[in-house]
């Protein structure tokens, strides 16, 4: 039997960067990516890493969020943050509409009641994934970046091979460039945890929609 040798992305976004930074030599400038970020201590250590190599703007596009009151309370935070950082204090942070009647007709979840109860990584996460890179591509193109992505592959609880495969899929369009990631690796994640700590952020114990909190109670 022969196994599918798993990705690297890693090492991937290695040789991306590379390519991205004699560029920039060459044009004494920085190529622009849209981020797109669900919460600041996710968007936080992917910021610090990113900000070498690219002039950033963040999108915040989240209607999976549930309620209203925790999905502002993570946009407010971010807004809060993102001034306090030095890597981040001249980013600009484009918030979308809170509609979550579309991330309901997006993932199908009312009628397939069985994507209710998945955990995570599953059907209905891969769903939502796409509605969000889906919205910060035609974002990213309606405004000429050169590049899109998201923080979602720092979470341990993200599946990157969903992530990657969705954003390669996404970039065959024609429009901005998709940057590979897998954000946990090399400690990503951990960092997110050691700069939360420092700048005292607040981290959700679900997350996002309705059916993830359900489901983590």
């Amino acid at each position: 039997m022969i196994t599918q040798q798993k990705k690297n992305y890693q090492k991937e976004l290695d040789w991306i960067i590379s390519e991205v930074e004699k560029e920039n030599e060459r044009t004494l400038g920085k190529q622009t990516l849209l981020l797109h970020a669900c919460c600041a201590p996710c968007s936080s250590a992917v910021v610090e890493y990113l900000s070498n190599f690219f002039s950033i703007s963040i999108y915040y596009y989240n209607p999976n969020i549930h309620p209203e009151a925790e999905y502002m309370r993570r946009l407010n935070e971010l807004k809060e943050f993102l001034p306090r950082f030095p890597s981040a204090e001249k980013i600009p942070l484009i918030a979308d509409e809170y509609n979550p009647v579309e991330y309901f007709t997006a993932t199908n979840v009312k009628k397939e009641p069985a994507l209710q109860k998945e955990k995570e990584r599953g059907e209905r996460c891969r769903r939502c994934y796409l509605l969000r890179m889906q919205k910060t591509y035609e974002y990213a193109k309606k405004n000429k970046f050169d590049w899109f992505t998201t923080t979602l592959s720092i979470s341990p609880y993200k599946d990157a091979d969903k992530i990657n495969t969705i954003g390669k899929q996404l970039e065959e369009e024609k429009g901005p460039k998709f940057l590979t990631s897998d954000f946990k690796k090399r400690n990503g994640f951990l960092r997110s945890l050691q700069l939360s700590d420092e700048y005292g952020l607040y981290r959700q114990d679900y997350c996002g929609c309705i059916y993830s909190k359900q489901n983590m109670r």
